[in-house]
């Protein structure tokens, strides 16, 4: 079903140019359709008339007079579509859907298991990099947004109907495990061996030992380096090292991913690995690397130190080796030459957005990024506060890690459920805690702009009030009540919606915006769009409640219809969140 504002379009296109013939020269003219800011002035409002105003040579209240009496205010099959058309100020037209055109869309919702959403025509193939941990490190806080926004992101355009592939883009290569296994192997040599089982934590203590004494010990510090030369050549016993040390992070991210009930296909720096000697002397091929105090470098315009020196993108270093320029180089041609994506999507903190740039930008000049057949996007976020206003951390000084930090989340969500609800068996309460607990840590992330930067909360995020996941979570679970409480079956019910009330006109109207807000989630890649639509679908909802009385009432099944169209479009918006619904709260 075309959502509400395309179809809005289309009728202001056709009456404009039967109003005036002359724009099909044009082609393309200005035409904006927007959701009205407030109730009063109708559902939406036209808004084009002051741009046509200096082509078409007349007053813009004239030109909307003109395009208003060309407006077809029924649907393609002679249904009602728009009640009321209304100009206002120097030329806006304020337009009001007729009640009958939005219960029929709220009814096909109804109907339909995809929500009246049309599936694309031709399936893009989509690319979602998030997460993205070093291997041999804690996931912490900032990891948390990177994972919850891509995660989002993901479930948005799988559901869309797009082809996903979500890709964590592990740091598992390089100097670092040289210097690594060199420490282990003269330390605790029977894990590398496979005889003595470990785990994260004892790797992070590894390897902040393991750098101490590379900068410390010259030595240590040629032996790590010899043992990079080893692994990188695929000596067995290294690359052996090397995935017993990935295995016991891997197994620990695991654990968070599946808290967060995030799925990801791990690609890490590795992968690329036997790709960047190729990329190298394609781009030297191309004429695109200079030697720069031995280095190979690639200069790219417009972008400079705080010196006014041009800043380099080193794809080899003087030694020889590669870095993270190199491995993007080879990541962004592989995605875009084997994996075939229409569009790329990189979700990292905003500190790399100069690098993605400068990757995009060489990317274009080695051919292999045509920015006219695949869209890149850079997704950056700012950083978690603690209540000092300073990056969060443990009290003793530490970075969060972020097991800990989802744990205490559930923990504070049980004590208040325990509160709540006495009567409930603990292991309802165990689950609903959870859900409750990691859906607020969600929530509370992605209905902040996400270039902004936000003060982590327990006690605001687990709130039953306000633009929580608790709040909506309990409008959920209060449309369940009512299904219990009326105990009728939906699919025996013959009667079709009919909105009358002013707040069941609301709610409908709201129903048919959520393609919109999904739309326009796809654009800007701003999560808190899809947060604020649910925000306001729930207190729509609760105003219907409060208004209009559901059982024994005459418009009982129709108002049980449109209570049931809530909760499927609270669950699937909360799903696309990453935050799973309860029954009972």
């Amino acid at each position: 079903m075309k959502n509400v504002a395309d179809l809005l379009v289309d009728k202001f296109r056709q009456a404009s140019l039967e109003a005036f013939p002359e724009l099909r020269e044009k082609g393309d003219f200005p035409l904006e359709i927007m959701q009205s800011t407030q109730e009063k002035f109708g559902h939406y409002q036209y808004n084009s008339a002051m741009k046509l105003a200096k082509d078409l040579q007349q007053n813009p209240r004239a030109i909307a007079e003109s395009i208003l009496k060309h407006v077809n205010q029924t649907t393609e099959d002679g249904n009602p579509c728009i009640a009321k058309l209304e100009i206002a100020g120097p030329g806006f037209i304020n337009i009001t859907l007729d009640s009958r055109f939005i219960s029929a869309g709220v009814q096909t919702i109804l109907n339909d298991p995809h929500l009246a959403i049309d599936l694309p025509q031709k399936k893009q193939r989509i690319i979602v990099e998030f997460s993205s941990p070093n291997i041999a490190k804690e996931l912490h806080v900032g990891h948390l947004r990177s994972t919850i926004i891509g995660d989002c992101l993901a479930r948005l355009f799988e559901f869309l109907g797009y082809d996903v592939l979500r890709l964590n883009h592990i740091g598992d290569w390089g100097t670092a495990f040289g210097m690594l296994i060199a420490y282990m192997k003269e330390t605790v040599p029977k894990v590398l061996q496979g005889e003595q089982k470990t785990d994260l934590s004892h790797l992070v203590e590894w390897y902040k030992a393991s750098k101490q004494r590379f900068d410390a010990d010259a030595q240590f510090k040629r032996r790590s380096q010899l043992e990079v030369v080893q692994l990188q050549g695929g000596n067995p016993d290294s690359l052996k090292a090397w995935e017993i040390i990935c295995d016991i992070s891997r197994i620990a991210y695991q654990e968070i991913y599946d808290l967060l009930d995030v799925k990801l296909i791990e690609r890490g720096e590795s992968y690329y690995n036997p790709m960047l000697a190729d990329i190298v002397e394609d781009l030297e091929n191309k004429g695109l690397v200079q030697i720069s105090d031995g280095a190979k470098c690639i200069f790219l315009d417009g972008f400079q130190n705080r010196e006014g020196e041009i800043l380099p993108l080193m794809v080899q270093k003087s030694d020889g080796g590669y870095n993270y320029d190199t491995t993007d180089m080879a990541a962004i041609r592989q995605r875009i030459e084997e994996e075939k994506a229409d569009r790329i999507i990189y979700v990292t903190d905003a500190g790399q957005s100069t690098h993605f740039q400068m990757i995009f930008r060489a990317a274009e000049k080695a051919g292999y990024l045509d920015p006219a057949k695949v869209q890149v996007d850079h997704v950056t976020f700012g950083v978690v506060l603690g209540a000092d206003g300073k990056k969060f951390r443990t009290r003793a000084g530490d970075t969060e890690k972020l097991v800990d930090l989802l744990y205490t989340a559930v923990d504070q969500a049980n004590s208040i459920l325990k509160e709540r609800s006495q009567d409930m068996s603990e292991n309802e309460r165990e689950k609903l805690a959870k859900a409750l607990g990691i859906g607020a840590v969600k929530y509370a992330d992605l209905s902040c702009h996400r270039s902004s930067d936000y003060t982590f909360s327990y006690e605001r995020m687990l709130k039953f009030e306000g633009n929580t996941a608790a709040f909506l979570m309990y409008a959920y679970v209060r449309v369940a009540g009512i299904k219990r409480k009326v105990n009728v079956d939906l699919n025996a019910i013959k009667e079709k919606i009919e909105l009358e009330h002013p707040s069941e006109v609301a709610l409908g109207m709201h129903l048919l915006q959520f393609d919109e807000a999904l739309q326009q989630l796809s654009k800007d890649l701003l999560p808190n769009r899809l947060t604020e639509y649910l925000y306001t679908l729930a207190d729509k909802f609760n105003a219907f409640f409060r208004d209009c009385r559901v059982e024994g009432t005459p418009q009982q099944n129709s108002r049980l219809l449109l209570c049931e169209s809530v909760a499927r479009t609270m669950k699937q918006g909360l799903d696309i969140l990453g935050v799973k619904t309860v029954e009972k709260m």
